[in-house]
């Protein structure tokens, strides 16, 4: 079987995806109050409703993009994102500055690549957002990495940033596969294939070594788990936790929260990663606590 690249296909795909994103970040978000520490111990869940994040609007508008251009236009996602911007939403200072410029009429290549004394962001923000990207391009891993590398430079031009999105991006795609999801080794295998060499990459190879490690904590001590917020202390832990529970999303989000960390961020991109794939849906129970996506970006979905 091939996946369907029909538009209908590929919104189906994508809109799962998102709203797989959603619920990870908006449930994952809730183990940053102190009061819910215990519950997260014991995997109970907290009281609803759970909001999302950052991580969930800037992929609303991902998937808004990809909806209208089919493709991504990167004035056009960077607009998008200045124009949903809530400043209440999470956003770190970098980027709320960026976005209040960008609405000012600032130009995006300019903002972006002045950023950290014009290194470029290396943080995880591209990465958290991309996931619906992969599902949408299930038909073409290739083009996922390269369409993700696109929609990195609006915010993060670091290389890290770049490729943490694109490895999420291949690792989406992957596991969107008609067939049923992939190995947790083929998975891996075939995103460091797709992605160049970096610090993401090897902490990728690294994640393939230790996928019959059974205790995330040690894992995440070895690859981390977001504390820094940067691409390649996010990302590769992110999807061993993927790759070790492709089609079971409850599983890999209590895998995933447990550790700590960026918890809403590392959860965005897994339950992204996994619910794009036919049996990688989360709990009726869980969608229904998370906040409805916004209509401006399901309007064509």
């Amino acid at each position: 079987m091939t996946p369907d690249s029909s538009l209908v296909g590929r919104l189906e795909r994508a809109l799962a995806s998102l709203r797989g994103l959603a619920v990870g970040d908006a449930l994952g978000s809730q183990f940053f109050v102190p009061a819910n520490y215990p519950l997260l111990k014991r995997r109970d869940l907290p009281p609803g409703p759970w909001q999302w994040t950052d991580d969930t609007e800037m992929a609303c508008s991902v998937l808004a993009v990809l909806t209208v251009h089919h493709r991504i236009d990167q004035d056009a996602l960077a607009h998008s994102f200045a124009a949903h911007h809530d400043f209440d939403r999470g956003y770190g200072p970098a980027v709320n500055r960026l976005l209040r410029l960008i609405r000012e009429g600032g130009d995006w290549r300019e903002l972006a690549a002045e950023l950290f004394n014009g290194q470029g962001s290396w943080g995880n923000g591209a990465a958290m957002r991309i996931a619906p990207l992969g599902a949408w391009y299930a038909d073409d891993p290739e083009q996922a990495t390269h369409q993700a590398e696109i929609s990195a430079y609006p915010t993060h031009q670091h290389r890290e940033a770049v490729v943490g999105a694109m490895a999420v991006a291949a690792a989406a795609a992957l596991a969107a596969a008609p067939a049923g999801p992939p190995t947790a080794e083929a998975l891996l295998d075939d995103v460091v294939a797709l992605v160049p060499k970096s610090a993401v990459g090897a902490g990728l190879r690294r994640a393939r070594d230790m996928l019959d490690y059974d205790d995330p904590s040690t894992v995440a001590a070895v690859l981390g788990c977001g504390r820094r917020t940067s691409a390649h202390d996010t990302v590769p832990f992110a999807l061993w936790s993927a790759a070790r529970a492709l089609g079971d999303y409850e599983q890999a989000f209590w895998t995933t929260a447990q550790v700590g960390g960026d918890v809403d961020t590392t959860c965005a991109i897994v339950g992204g990663v996994i619910a794009g794939g036919k049996a990688g849906a989360p709990p009726t129970a869980w969608a229904e606590q998370t906040e409805p996506l916004p209509e401006w970006a399901i309007a064509s979905g």
